[in-house]
């Protein structure tokens, strides 16, 4: 296969990777907070520059249904139910912080977004930060729109004031499903899209009042098609939310294998907005079929990073939680679905394989680097892909995800030096040179190949 990079066509450009601190970070500290900081956005580790903080919904001990701690949070804001007010408290929610300040001393990150699943449980209809009793059923009271914009602002200009970059809030998070009703396993609050629009218009409202240095960002919509375009142009209706909104996020779950699906939301939202920074802000495989240690899980995520940004024109990609809690099944495979596994006290954690996905990315494609279209498109079987990027200095970058037997792939270009780095099952990140004469990249069976053209 050639692939030609001298006539490639610029797309949008690239304004980072990252993860989300969601949940795990409350229990990460000591020895362990220090050695995940330096891989998720050291120089030596992924080097991410977006950080997803969520403030949480927190829990009354007295009424929640959300059994896993590590899929609720604790609040800075507090609800006295005897004295029927509440008040905050910015010592609570201290190792998240902690964690948080500690990944900012890194130096990378330029994006922070403090985002929510749910509003707090005292705001909510049903006293906890799981979602309604019924089934795609709003959570939040209209009374309340404002009070949940008033105290997730409060907290925000409470770390604006002790000097965290906060950029962005995101006070929604996928609208459209269900969350709530016989079942919760985590916090979420279904919202139609008449309830998100009214709740987003009195957090632009606050934000001016304010006059705080955010952006709105969401409404983080749960799949790129579906009920997105709706959110969007009902947004875009509102001349209060588009003036405290430069960009919009969503999560591009349930299209794994689907290439179109991406090329239809660039073709069709994003390419009708180019005022708009389209974000990528969460994604990780789901249902999940591959265990931490299989090179299959990395494969497939690597592919998803590379077809949102080439095809489905996002400006960024996150991943979702970074950690997430050790998951043995019967067959004795763990299938925790995030880039590390670590166990309810991190007294035991370890790299998954799909970490590498991220790395084969984020290590080599700068903030500043641009989408290449080289016309490259994959075949039905979805197995064979190739992402090119031009580096801000000039270089190109190319990842190939090899999903099937072993290939090579041509890169035609003026080039001096060419590095690849190989990851597979039973090697990561291997350097090697490639001839520049033919501009020949070995791709071994299912692998991972990272191509640095200078």
């Amino acid at each position: 296969m050639i692939i030609n990079l001298k006539y490639a066509k610029e797309m949008q450009t690239v304004k980072g990777f990252g993860t989300s601190s969601c949940w795990w970070s409350q229990y990460c500290k000591g020895q362990a907070a220090k050695d995940i900081a330096e891989l998720l956005y050291g120089k030596s580790g992924l080097n991410l520059n977006i950080y997803r903080y969520n403030i949480g919904g927190g829990t009354d001990e007295n009424n929640y249904r959300v059994a896993n701690p590590w899929r609720r949070t604790e609040s800075m804001y507090v609800f006295d139910r005897e004295a029927e007010q509440g008040y905050y408290d910015y010592s609570r929610d201290k190792t998240a912080v902690d964690f948080m300040k500690l990944c900012l001393s890194k130096g990378n990150i330029d994006t922070l977004i403090l985002f929510a699943n749910s509003p707090h449980w005292s705001l909510t209809g049903t006293g906890q930060a799981s979602g309604s009793l019924l089934y795609h059923t709003c959570n939040l009271p209209k009374m309340n729109y404002r009070k949940f914009a008033e105290m997730f602002l409060n907290i925000t200009e409470h770390f604006l004031d002790e000097g965290l970059p906060v950029k962005y809030i995101s006070p929604i998070n996928e609208p459209q499903w269900k969350w709530g009703g016989t079942y919760v396993w985590q916090e979420g609050c279904h919202y139609e899209t008449e309830e998100l629009i009214e709740v987003y218009h009195a957090f632009a409202e606050e934000i001016i009042k304010r006059k705080l240095p955010v952006k709105l960002y969401g409404p983080e919509s749960g799949e790129m098609l579906g009920k997105t375009e709706e959110y969007l142009n009902a947004m875009l209706a509102d001349d209060i939310i588009m003036s405290v909104t430069d960009t919009f996020a969503y999560h591009s779950y349930h299209s794994d294998n689907s290439p179109e699906t991406r090329i239809k939301f660039k073709n069709e939202i994003v390419g009708k907005h180019p005022e708009l920074r389209f974000d990528m802000s969460e994604w990780c495989e789901l249902p999940n079929k591959s265990h931490t240690k299989d090179f299959k899980g990395a494969l497939i995520t690597a592919r998803i990073i590379g077809q949102d940004l080439v095809f489905g024109g996002a400006a960024s990609w996150t991943a979702w939680v970074a950690v997430n809690q050790t998951d043995i099944h019967e067959d004795g495979f763990d299938y925790s679905d995030a880039m590390l596994s670590a166990n309810n006290d991190f007294s035991e954690w370890y790299i998954a394989e799909r970490y590498y996905a991220m790395a084969h990315f984020a290590k080599f494609v700068p903030v500043g680097s641009v989408c290449l279209d080289t016309g490259f498109f994959p075949n039905e079987s979805n197995d064979f892909n190739v992402f090119t990027f031009r580096t801000p200095d000039g270089k190109y970058v190319t990842v190939i995800v090899n999903e099937s037997e072993e290939k090579e792939v041509t890169l035609n270009g003026d080039f001096s030096k060419i590095i690849t780095f190989t990851s597979t099952q039973n090697e990561k990140l291997k350097e090697a040179s490639c001839p520049c004469s033919d501009g020949k990249i070995p791709c071994p069976e299912n692998s991972i190949v990272t191509a640095v053209c200078e």
